[in-house]
């Protein structure tokens, strides 16, 4: 193949691919932020000791940045040293390309560094530190671009850290610094510039990450918190619906909406909720029960059910329509999910034991298991392993504190 017909495919393609496959998770849990990767013809067994390893990187720095990959390049943050960075990775190959400053190390008891996953949007990547500092740069070298604190826009640092993913919508980025100015704020991508900040809702900051949804003919962002489950207008910050939320301690997974249907749930003992969107922003409660507790390990739905770790049962299996649990499972214990190809990516936060199951109501079938090997030594001893898997480009990526590891899933 000529040099000139390779550049024309990576014009028309916009990126290089990775093994073969188009890697696209430009942001938090995905292209539609529903932790659902878009990849096909994936293994469905693992063989023994699972996957082919393809690289390991082991200088990631302290943290529980997820990944951002986008054509050859992975985005994460890490603590190295004494600042929180922005790192660029060839993620064909796992060798660093670049990394920028953002700002001080957030320290906490629980580990130590940054917490939220970049986003990738274009030719910039925006990314916030555990202190609450917003970059955005060049995606080819890392050239800074703007910065924003969250404090400058009257947000407090939460206890655990800044934890949420900004998400990038037409020309605003979107987050929540919290507090009484207004809770939710949008600023020009391009500049920094704040264009509106949501007077109306003043929660203090959590640890969810914004779902958009277009519904009743707007543009809103719906995000929750200890107190409340909120859709805000895209346009200008307007409240349009607000429910209560009774979180307890921290309040972390992300929100899942589908066709006015809304569903969130939180651990310390909260529960789920489904709740639907009517016309004039009426808001309906479906049901609120108990059987799916999620801390922290996400939830994923899938067709019309809902699987994640919920605290008390282990692995549960949920419908999504009326909050009946289908089966449940101990097999494995508590973490984090992925989705890719009707199949669940399992990971248990103490052992770092990663194992494939179906997404399946029919109850839980495993087909592979293996153990994160090397695990990193210098983790706090509050700490575990929490980063969510990330499943794109025929590859399963993975984290444990400084030590990234990456997996080949292709059938060959």
């Amino acid at each position: 193949m000529t040099r000139r017909i390779v550049l024309v495919m990576f014009l028309m393609s916009g990126n290089l691919a990775v093994s073969g496959a188009e890697a696209s998770w430009p942001h938090w849990r995905g292209p539609d932020r529903t932790g659902i990767s878009k990849d096909t013809g994936l293994l469905k067994k693992w063989p023994e000791g699972g996957p082919k390893r393809v690289w390991l990187f082991q200088n990631a720095g302290m943290g529980y940045s997820g990944f951002s990959i986008v054509g050859d390049r992975l985005y994460t943050l890490g603590a190295r040293k004494d600042k929180e960075q922005l790192i660029a990775l060839d993620a064909n190959v796992g060798k660093e390309v670049w990394a920028a400053d953002i700002g001080s190390v957030l320290s906490n008891n629980w580990g130590d560094g940054p917490r939220s996953t970049p986003t990738v949007d274009g030719d910039h990547v925006y990314a916030l530190s555990g202190q609450g500092t917003l970059i955005c740069v060049e995606a080819k070298d890392g050239k800074l671009a703007w910065k924003r604190s969250m404090e400058s826009l009257s947000g407090k640092v939460p206890d655990w850290g800044y934890t949420e993913s900004v998400l990038v919508d037409g020309e605003r980025v979107v987050c929540t610094p919290g507090e009484k100015k207004g809770a939710m704020v949008a600023l020009s991508k391009k500049t920094g510039d704040v264009l509106w900040q949501s007077k109306d809702f003043t929660d203090g900051a959590q640890y969810a990450s914004i779902v958009p949804a277009d519904f009743n003919g707007e543009r809103q962002y719906i995000q929750l918190t200890k107190k409340s489950i909120v859709g805000i207008a895209a346009s200008d910050g307007r409240l349009l619906w607000r429910a209560d939320w009774p979180g307890q301690t921290a309040v972390v997974p992300t929100p899942i909406f589908r066709d006015g249907l809304l569903y969130v749930t939180s651990g310390y003992g909260v529960g789920c909720k489904l709740l639907k969107l009517g016309e004039g922003h009426k808001v309906m409660e479906v049901y609120f029960n108990k059987e799916m507790k999620n801390h922290h390990g996400g939830v994923i739905l899938v067709g019309d059910h809902v699987y994640g770790y919920s605290d008390g049962p282990g692995w549960v299996c949920q419908e999504f329509s009326t909050g009946k649990r289908i089966w449940a499972e101990k097999n494995l214990g508590k973490g984090a999910i992925g989705c890719a190809d009707g199949m669940l990516y399992l990971l248990s936060e103490d052992g770092g034991t990663v194992v494939l199951i179906e997404a399946s109501p029919l109850g839980w079938k495993q087909h592979g298991g293996f153990k994160l090997d090397p695990q990193t030594k210098l983790r706090k001893p509050a700490g575990r392993i929490w980063t969510h898997p990330v499943i794109t480009g025929g590859r399963l990526f993975l984290r444990d504190q400084e030590i990234l590891y990456c997996f080949d899933l292709k059938v060959s």
